[in-house]
């Protein structure tokens, strides 16, 4: 079929439009990657727009000569898969109920839930609580508060309204099943793209956080990496506030923004690496609710 020309000025205009949000979303991963491992001195030169310029991975050395940071990988490791595993638990336990049309009271329990997204108790009650519940300096301090995403579960709520159709649920009511088997055999295998989405939201969070272990956590050897991350460029930054003005000074600035941009990629390479994988189920169920042609 030929495009008429307001059409192909059309798709010229979106291809364009595309091109310049491709460029400034895939030019700073490009470049923070090749300053990594590039010269300090010439990064803070100005002379590194895109490739790297004369090979160097001080900033890699500096964070990897820590000790403590491959038990911060572990412990991140450990905290996102336990984390994640009963963020999706608990979201799909609440989600599923609120879905059905024959559960008396859904619209009341869904009001209370989306109350909790708007008023808190705030930091200090919540912490009064973890403690109280023996959690303070455990890994169940970052999971248990943090069990539930509200917009999550609405999300999965209305994905279970809007894709999985009742006369299937009500097909395997007839032949037997019970709810509990009609979730696990029938709405689950149906619904890999939200359960991807639901893992790599989670995930991400989990991977990310460090506030919750900045307050919760005191034993050393419990902290996840953000935490570690976090006083390697603290301390380069205050080494390079107190240093004498003289040669170290350079050598400090250099380090210090060697390891800025190396730990961007430590922390982040492990997602990076996990969103392929999820990607073709990430888009369709993140379109949740979109209307449909």
């Amino acid at each position: 079929m030929r495009e008429s020309l307001s059409d192909r000025v059309v798709g010229a205009v979106i291809y364009a439009l595309l091109g310049i949000i491709l460029v400034v979303v895939l030019y700073p991963l490009i470049f923070v990657a090749s300053a990594s491992i590039s010269d300090p001195l010439a990064v803070l030169n100005g002379e590194v727009w895109l490739l790297p310029k004369q090979l160097s991975f001080i900033g890699y050395e500096r964070i990897f000569a820590n000790p403590e940071i491959l038990t911060g990988y572990g412990n991140t490791i450990l905290y996102t898969v336990v984390g994640t595993a009963v963020n999706l638990a608990m979201t799909i336990m609440i989600a599923y109920p609120l879905s059905r049309k024959d559960f008396l009271g859904r619209h009341v329990i869904t009001a209370f839930i989306v109350f909790t997204m708007f008023f808190s108790g705030g930091l200090i009650p919540t912490y009064l609580l973890v403690k109280k519940l023996h959690m303070i300096n455990t890994m169940w301090a970052l999971i248990i508060p943090g069990a539930v995403s509200v917009m999550n579960v609405i999300i999965m709520r209305t994905f279970f309204q809007t894709s999985i159709p009742n006369e299937v649920q009500e097909s395997a009511a007839i032949d037997g099943c019970s709810n509990i088997q009609t979730l696990v055999r029938i709405v689950l295998p149906l619904s890999l793209p939200i359960l991807a989405v639901m893992v790599l939201f989670y995930a991400v969070g989990h991977w990310n956080a460090y506030f919750s272990a900045l307050i919760y956590l005191t034993d050393r050897d419990k902290y996840p990496l953000q935490l570690f991350l976090r006083e390697i460029l603290i301390k380069s930054e205050m080494d390079q506030m107190t240093s004498s003005m003289d040669l170290s000074v350079q050598t400090h600035l250099m380090e210090a923004e060697a390891i800025k941009y190396s730990i961007v990629i430590v922390s982040n390479l492990p997602v990076l690496l996990l969103y392929p994988f999820l990607q073709k189920y990430f888009v369709k169920g993140f379109l949740v609710g979109a209307i449909k042609g």
